[in-house]
């Protein structure tokens, strides 16, 4: 029996933050995260697009707007820090018609509300000199987004975690979890541990693993792959940083965008079609068991009712590139079927309850000797040192009370 006073479940960039703040606050803490990949940030966290969000998208007051907003100057500042690399390129958002014009003003206000820095309205004529070869009517400008690879942040996150004492065991899966007289045994693939405190950052698999230590998370996480290509070399010096459409409010998702990387590279996607495996980054990729959970769950069925004809659009799009290019020509006219060839892809985690609606925000629950992360899409990446610093904060409040 392994003993540790904090065991966290996941090594994504939420588990490493939130171990990284607690064993900084708490240095006599005995913390273990373990994780079920070889590697850290193998899932949602090292297959990301590498944006650091500014805060435009988000309702005010909510989770999401407070720690993206805060968790990118945090971030930034960490990334200066510890010497990880940073593309700061910037942002458009851009508008083609009058209605996308009309929603792309309260999109400003948004922002605005939310606190984003330098947010502002331009017209077509401020879109072509920061933006040459990007068609619009008027766009939003976000000066201070960037790009940078998490992975990296990720490790820097590890080594600082370490270096405090805490103790990463990697090719370790959760499988169960009970309360015996007050602390918690796990279940793993390595052993047993003893733990006070269980902080489930699980991600793709974080309802799972509520379910399988007692809780009941009531809802369910769907994963939704997302496929990019990659831009020639000869076609990536046609955007300067990043592009996005105006998002469609029918749409649970945004649409396809254009995103440089700190590596040179540029990526256009994703899309956003059902994954048949919660870890399905291909289309060959396939788990019975993952499908049977998700066919069996009535929130699916309630959210195909609601989206089935945009779910048939992205399908459509995924396997036909014409579709996939018309798509990115309405910001990018010049693009052509030659300039793009096949990039990588990504699972979005995305939480639904049982009447098949998204869950918007993020969501953490607490409870008998856990700390759940049950719904932690985009932006979580950007707001990763946010996140973990206020799940570190409750567990801080959880051991000591204890």
């Amino acid at each position: 029996m392994q003993q540790s006073d904090v065991v966290v479940v996941g090594g994504g960039l939420l588990g490493l933050s939130t171990a990284m703040h607690l064993q900084t606050m708490r240095r006599r803490l005995k913390i273990t995260l373990i994780e079920k990949d070889d590697q850290l940030a193998a899932q949602q966290s090292g297959h990301n697009s590498g944006v650091i969000h500014a805060g435009i998208y988000y309702d005010p007051g909510s989770l999401k707007a407070k720690f993206c907003v805060q968790g990118h100057r945090a971030l930034l500042e960490f990334c200066e820090r510890y010497e990880v690399p940073v593309g700061k390129c910037g942002k458009v958002i851009v508008a083609n018609t009058d209605e996308e014009t009309d929603r792309l003003e309260r999109l400003h206000d948004r922002g605005t509300d939310n606190g984003v820095p330098g947010l502002r309205l331009i017209d077509q004529r401020e879109l072509r000199e920061i933006e040459p070869n990007v068609s619009g009517l008027r766009a939003l400008h976000a000066p201070y987004s960037a790009v940078v690879d998490y992975r990296r942040v990720a490790s820097a996150y590890a080594a600082i975690f370490r270096q405090g004492g805490g103790n990463i065991a990697l090719e370790t899966s959760f499988l169960s979890a009970r309360q015996i007289a007050g602390s918690n045994r796990i279940e793993t693939t390595s052993g047993d541990f003893e733990t006070r405190l269980i902080i489930n950052c699980a991600g793709l698999h974080a309802d799972v693993v509520a379910r399988n230590a007692g809780s009941s998370p009531g809802l369910k996480i769907i994963p939704f792959r997302g496929e990019f290509f990659e831009l020639s070399a000869e076609s990536r010096q046609l955007v300067n940083g990043l592009v996005y459409p105006v998002p469609n409010p029918q749409l649970p998702f945004l649409d396809v965008h254009l995103t440089p990387t700190v590596d040179g590279s540029v990526m256009a996607g994703p899309n956003a079609v059902l994954a048949t495996m919660r870890e399905g980054y291909r289309w060959s990729d396939f788990s019975f068991a993952d499908m049977a959970s998700t066919l069996s769950y009535s929130g699916f069925w309630w959210l195909m009712g609601r989206y089935w004809k945009p779910g048939i659009a992205e399908i459509n799009r995924s396997l036909r590139k014409s579709v996939f290019v018309q798509s990115l020509q309405r910001l990018l006219p010049e693009i052509s079927d030659a300039d793009l060839a096949p990039g990588g892809s990504g699972v979005r985690a995305q939480a639904v309850d049982r009447r098949g609606r998204l869950i918007h925000d993020f969501r953490i629950e607490e409870g008998p000797g856990a700390i759940h992360v049950l719904n932690a899409p985009s932006p979580a990446a950007t707001s990763s040192l946010m996140i973990g610093k206020y799940i570190a904060n409750k567990a801080d409040l959880r051991t000591n009370a204890d």
